[in-house]
Parts: structure tokens; C-alpha cells; sequence
């Protein structure tokens, strides 16, 4: 593993008034993880703060950047954010941030179970069968007696087998 270089390091202190904040090597960055969900990621120096519907226009009228890659010619955009510049290097102001970034794992990672659940679970009730009700099982007549058994008689010797003749092979 990747030693953690001093800005990760440095960030992951700030972050201690949140809990207990695990760093993880990615992507040529580092992933913030907070209760097992990514809430943060650190690329090339930068903070980025996961964000959704809920807490991006916090984000926006902040006027914090999305964290943008170019992947086949084409920019692509995904859902971490800077914090304020204010906020980059002062715990106290950064933890709201956070609190937001966690909220935010929080709820996406609610929404991607809720898409796995069973496809029966999602029906509404109203289109739902009732099940049909199945008769009375009939009530079993209790056994009758066995006779005893007959005493086995010893069963008689079988003469040997008799010897196989081994195979000739012929040419």
C-alpha cells in the first residue's frame, strides 16, 4: 500500500472532530471513508467533498469546483466537490463540509440499495395477487401394526467363482 503523503495525512487530521476518518489509495489519489462509505477523495493535492441533489447547491453558491477528469476525449464530471477555499485549512469550518460530504455517501449508498431490492418487493399492493388459500390438510390414519418379521435364515455359501484365464494377445 501506497505510504500517505503529509496534504492526506494533514486532512485526515482536520477531519478528526468528525470520527474516526480511514484514508485508502485510488485512482492515483485517496479516498476518504467515514463508517465504510467514501465521503471524500484527494487527487493531485485537492480535497473533493462528495456532494448530491441534497447539498450541491450549498456547493455551488460557495462557489466550490467539481472535481472533472477527461476520459475518452470527453470531460467527465463526478459528484465530489471542493470545499470553500475558506474551509480548506481550518478544521472547525471544514467539519460542516464534511458532515454534508458524509450525509450525502449516506443517502447514495440508501438509494443504490433501495434499486437492488427484489422487483416483487416494488410492485404496488393494489396489482398484487391475493395468495390463494390452500384446504385443510386431511388428517393421516394412524399406521398399522407390523407383523414381526420372519428370523433370517443364514444364507447359503456360494460356491467359488471360478478363476478367469488370462487374456492371449494376438498379433
Amino acid at each position: 500500500m501506497p505510504r500517505m503523503d503529509s496534504f492526506v495525512e494533514y486532512t485526515v487530521e482536520l477531519m478528526e472532530p468528525l470520527g474516526p476518518v480511514q484514508a485508502r489509495a485510488m485512482f492515483g489519489g485517496w479516498g476518504l471513508y467515514f463508517g465504510g462509505r467514501m465521503f471524500a477523495l484527494i487527487i493531485q493535492g485537492q480535497l473533493y467533498l462528495k456532494v448530491d441533489d441534497v447539498t450541491r447547491p450549498a456547493f455551488e453558491a460557495e462557489g466550490c469546483r467539481p472535481f472533472v477528469y477527461e476520459s475518452h476525449g470527453k470531460a467527465q464530471q463526478l459528484g465530489y466537490w471542493t470545499p470553500p477555499t475558506d474551509a480548506e485549512d481550518d478544521g472547525r469550518r471544514l467539519l460542516p463540509w464534511a458532515r454534508r460530504a458524509v450525509d450525502a455517501a449516506q443517502r447514495a449508498a440508501m438509494k443504490k440499495a433501495a434499486k437492488k431490492a427484489p422487483a416483487a418487493k416494488k410492485q404496488p399492493a393494489a396489482t398484487k395477487q391475493p395468495a390463494a388459500k390452500k384446504p385443510p390438510a386431511a388428517k393421516k390414519q394412524p399406521a398399522a401394526k407390523k407383523a414381526p418379521a420372519a428370523k433370517k435364515q443364514p444364507a447359503a455359501k456360494k460356491p467359488p467363482a471360478a478363476k478367469k484365464q488370462p487374456r492371449v494377445r494376438r498379433s
